[in-house]
């Protein structure tokens, strides 16, 4: 039996230009580049500059993916934006990277799920494509989180930079075997009972203001370990596959410690684990593309490898995703 798969055409991210390090934090909050790296991993971040929207980046990122897939933009029928940091209220900011790419076909929205938005895209259009209400996407994770954050707030100030990274995703015949290319599986889960761990006091329905990221860093942490696994064991028996089939581990880049643990928990080897933390901080919804973005770019992941991306957020939210490159 043969399936229709959502394979990854090509991939792209962008960084603002400005890099604020931990020694700059440390000037003007208590808190220390040791500190921060012993806790984290996080060296510096990027902050978007002042007029530089979150669709500035998608765009950028968008156009990034689309020059790597070698394709062109009226190729594209669905965009599905992952952000918790939109341009607006409405409409989405989807639509502001469509009118820009110079789409005026298809459909274009926003999908919300914080630092797993990424991966509840990607999954998202996965099923669009599968079922053949469209042929080739364009999954976007973008962030200016630096605009919700308590700077004052040395628990969560650190922790957090912008960016933007996007995938194309083409719906193509593969055999309906493990070794297809493209998506293979993906596993979304959501638990409201821990929204006051970590969330935003603010909304437009509340507050009528865009609040600040308040977080229980601790809780946090203790959920995220068992969280993130439970949805990789089920990708693994989706699959018929295991963490000897990886060849590479792309999660969330939210603290270096959390994606350690996962690491040693899953016994997924420490060199299959792409890491970027330390360079971009926590991007939420950004991170996993750009992620991708690297390690493509640097020549560690290529055609036919097997890679799986997890991710969790504020919800809480988590998913997976395996797929063969």
């Amino acid at each position: 039996m043969t399936a229709i798969r959502s394979v990854v055409l090509g991939c792209g991210a962008y960084l603002p230009r400005q890099i604020l390090t931990n020694a700059e934090l440390a000037a003007r909050i208590d808190t220390s580049d040791e500190w921060i790296v012993q806790r984290t991993g996080i060296r510096q971040r990027h902050i978007a500059a002042e007029g530089e929207f979150t669709s500035h980046l998608a765009i950028n990122a968008a156009n990034a993916a689309l020059a790597n897939a070698g394709i062109d933009a009226q190729s594209i029928d669905l965009i599905v934006l992952a952000t918790s940091t939109p341009d607006n209220t409405f409409p989405a900011t989807a639509v502001a990277v469509q009118a820009a790419l110079g789409i005026h076909h298809g459909a274009a929205f926003d999908l919300q799920a914080v630092c797993s938005g990424f991966v509840f895209a990607l999954a998202t259009a996965d099923n669009f494509l599968r079922c053949g209400a469209f042929k080739r996407a364009l999954v976007i994770g973008a962030e200016t989180f630096s605009r919700i954050l308590d700077w004052n707030d040395r628990g969560t100030c650190v922790l957090f930079g912008d960016g933007a990274g996007a995938v194309v995703l083409d719906a193509e015949q593969q055999p309906g075997k493990s070794s297809d290319r493209g998506i293979l599986t993906t596993h979304l889960r959501s638990d409201g009972r821990h929204k006051s761990k970590l969330y935003v006091d603010g909304g437009p329905s509340s507050t009528r203001t865009v609040g600040h990221l308040r977080m229980e860093g601790r809780e946090v942490f203790k959920h995220a370990v068992g969280m993130i696994t439970d949805v990789i064991v089920d990708a693994f028996e989706a699959t018929g596959t295991s963490a000897e089939d990886i060849d590479w581990f792309v999660p969330h880049q939210a603290n270096k410690r959390i994606i350690d643990a996962s690491a040693h928990k899953l016994h997924i080897a420490p060199q299959k684990v792409v890491l970027t933390v330390d360079l971009h901080g926590n991007t939420s919804a950004a991170s996993i593309p750009l992620a991708l973005s690297v390690a493509v770019a640097d020549g560690r992941i290529r055609k036919g490898d097997l890679v799986l991306l997890e991710a969790m957020g504020g919800g809480f939210t988590w998913g997976s995703a395996l797929l063969r490159w």
